[in-house]
């Protein structure tokens, strides 16, 4: 492990309290529409209800506590550095321990690095002595919470692995291993695949295959996957068809309405969670809440919709992975692809995992498994590294 550079300043969250005195005022202010045509089991099909949105505003106008999130934000470890031009945000917190790994962690869209605030003290400092334990960065991608906003095109997927390699070199982390899901699991992807010398291993929960793959041969779950895939993305995509395309007109309506905002990505934790109604029936509101004031205060909504643009159906069709990769696919996932397919372009799986529950979000919809799955899997890829 190489010393870490002195371009790396400490960073604390602190909004102005004039700030969250717009948003509630705003929130009062919101004009909402009608209820929807659909009922009872069908209730979501039009999109967030208008009884649960109205639920949520008014919690987060008058019962919501901002501060508490900044305060965790700050016990974990803020910090900015500049690569390639532009100023990017993580989190980092280091393991006591001193056979500690580096761990880089990756977020997608619509979530953040809250996604993780409840994951990085057990897996930096585990309880059970005999668990692997990590040094844990998780940077903000560019465009996203309190990283800066790309002022030129350019920063796509391949883009930010690099710069996530430069981030890492730069904390003294010249090989470590890789988690995300989501963009993050595309970024983590081309980080396993560009740069073997640093990438000891990955660990993801978005393995896509090369595409043109045949269903000849797969299980019946695995023709069931692939048919959920294709189906999600002939008609259930919109939105990422939105954000790749037009950004900017859709950004208006994010960075200038709190409630549209919520709405945009509140429908998604609902559609993307393992729930029956409410995606609150495993992610908290207060964390969901968490996630869409760092977009509203952060004013990123229009550019984080861009990564959309920067990156949608980038991902390499040629690029293979020869590091050790572990791989989990959650059942209510919105990609989920055949193993045979994955190893087309994963060359070395370790582990292959498919749990009975969880959906796109497990760090926030089920920590304590996600943890354990993380911890095994990453096991996996340091124990095929001749590293313990």
């Amino acid at each position: 492990m190489s010393r870490p550079t002195s371009d790396i300043t400490a960073f604390e969250a602190r909004e102005p309290e004039a700030e969250l005195d717009e948003l509630r005022a705003r929130l009062g202010a919101a004009r909402l529409p009608e209820a929807e045509t659909v009922r009872g089991a069908r209730r979501w099909d039009q999109g967030v209800p208008l009884a649960d949105l109205a639920e949520v505003v008014d919690y987060w106008r008058t019962g919501y506590d901002w501060r508490a999130f900044e305060k965790r934000l700050n016990e974990i470890g803020q910090f900015r550095t500049t690569i390639d031009g532009l100023g990017i945000h993580f989190l980092h917190r280091r393991s006591a321990r001193a056979d500690a790994t580096p761990l880089l962690v990756t977020h997608g869209w619509p979530g953040s690095i809250a996604e993780f605030v409840d994951v990085v003290d057990e897996l930096a400092d585990p309880r059970d002595a005999n668990a692997p334990a990590f040094h844990v960065v998780i940077p903000s991608l560019p465009g996203f919470g309190y990283s800066d906003k790309p002022a030129s095109t350019g920063w796509g997927t391949e883009k930010i692995a690099a710069a996530w390699v430069t981030l890492m070199g730069k904390l003294g982390y010249s090989e470590f291993a890789a988690h995300g899901g989501d963009w993050g699991g595309n970024i983590t992807t081309v980080l396993g695949g560009r740069f073997p010398e640093h990438v000891l291993g990955i660990h993801t929960t978005f393995a896509q295959g090369i595409p043109g793959q045949t269903t000849d041969g797969l299980t019946a779950i695995e023709r069931e996957w692939a048919e959920e895939t294709h189906h999600f993305w002939r008609h259930r995509a919109a939105y990422a068809k939105q954000q790749a395309t037009r950004p900017q007109t859709i950004g208006y309506a994010l960075v200038d309405s709190p409630t549209g905002l919520l709405a945009w990505i509140l429908d998604k934790f609902a559609e993307w969670s393992d729930t029956e109604d409410s995606p609150f029936e495993t992610i908290s509101r207060d964390r969901i809440l968490d996630n869409v004031t760092l977009y509203w205060l952060t004013r990123t909504g229009a550019s984080a919709a861009r990564i959309y643009y920067e990156s949608h159906n980038s991902l390499d069709p040629e690029l293979r992975v020869d590091v050790p990769a572990a791989i989990t696919t959650y059942p209510r996932d919105i990609e989920k692809y055949p193993r045979a397919w994955s190893q087309e372009r994963y060359r070395q799986i370790v582990r292959w995992n498919s749990p009975e529950s969880g959906g796109h979000f497990p760090s926030l919809e089920m920590p304590g498994y996600f943890v354990k799955d993380l911890r095994e899997g990453l096991a996996a890829v340091l124990a095929a590294r001749g590293r313990s």
